[in-house]
């Protein structure tokens, strides 16, 4: 018998460090801090489909990156704005939701079957949204009255189209 058919199957992060260890092999330290070159951070949906660098022109060193479910504004989201603002520099955010959001699919029901299935409540909420529009203005909203964020006046929100690649801003009104 073949000693292959032993082995175990090459998983997804099996793949992963092997490219790193490809990208390692090259890699040349680009001389860079942790300040984001423009100053500014992106929030987005952590989607996929949304190649954001690409779509914004940015390169290594350009933005602080965050990304979560939906590209809402949470604690952690403040959190990490306070801290890119604070600590390291940035002075504008810009928020990224997309069409085509799986959010747009949950309710807070999913909180409920998730309680019934492990026997523990998530601390946290689903922040499902219907309209990506008034979302976007929502989390705006949030970043422009937070106390902890020094830098409010350069907030603008956007909804990335998935099937055009096209951003579309959102009005600070609804």
């Amino acid at each position: 018998m073949s000693t292959a058919a032993f082995q175990p199957a090459t998983t997804v992060t099996d793949r992963l460090v092997e490219a790193n260890r490809r990208y390692a092999a090259e890699f040349t330290d680009p001389g860079m801090d942790a300040r984001p070159v423009l100053g500014v951070a992106v929030v987005a949906c952590m989607d996929a489909r949304i190649d954001l660098h690409a779509a914004l022109g940015l390169e290594l060193g350009d933005c602080h990156t965050v990304r979560n479910a939906g590209g809402v504004v949470t604690d952690d989201t403040i959190r990490s704005l306070t801290i890119s603002q604070r600590a390291l520099g940035t002075r504008s955010v810009v928020l990224i939701h997309h069409t085509g959001c799986g959010l747009q699919t949950l309710t807070e029901d999913f909180r409920h079957i998730l309680e019934r299935e492990v026997g523990q409540r998530p601390s946290w909420a689903v922040e499902s949204f219907t309209d990506v529009d008034q979302d976007v203005r929502q989390s705006m909203q949030k970043v422009r009255t937070s106390p902890f964020l020094p830098y409010t006046d350069d907030v603008r929100g956007f909804v990335f189209d998935v099937t055009t690649g096209r951003l579309r801003e959102v009005s600070g009104r609804a």
